[in-house]
């Protein structure tokens, strides 16, 4: 039988951001573009660079990311995936007793109009809560 990683280990993989060149067009990227492969890490440590009252786009953050490695885009699809584990460790987290100033703020970049939304494991009303208390509107 085969058991699932938990949460906080798949945070850790894979755990170096990775530049693939494009042999052809992916999604938004074009034939032979540079495409940044993230982390959960990487993704985390940008949210943490958010202000209190700061919404974070995810395109904006998907070219931040890109430019700040080299690369012509970053990858929705891993960007997507590796948002999902944040969120569910994030939460994890919360529910073990982590203080909110010590966790990372995905409540500024997820909302109900996103298909990640109704992905998540986890009762969403936190974030919604810490959406409304930092004036966060999507």
């Amino acid at each position: 039988m085969k058991t699932l990683k938990s949460w906080g280990t798949k945070m850790e993989k894979p755990s170096k951001p990775e530049v693939k060149n494009l042999e052809h067009a992916f999604a938004d990227l074009k034939e032979h573009s540079k495409m940044l492969i993230p982390t959960p890490k990487l993704i985390e440590a940008y949210l943490k660079q958010s202000e209190h009252g700061q919404k974070v786009d995810l395109k904006q953050m998907r070219a931040d990311l890109a430019a700040d490695n080299h690369a012509d885009g970053t990858c929705p699809l891993t960007t997507g995936i590796f948002l999902r584990i944040l969120s569910e460790f994030t939460n994890e987290r919360k529910e073990a007793g982590d203080p909110i100033n010590q966790l990372a703020p995905i409540w500024r970049i997820l909302n109900p109009k996103m298909p990640l939304w109704k992905k998540l494991s986890f009762d969403k009303t936190w974030i919604l809560e810490l959406q409304q208390q930092e004036n966060l509107k999507f």
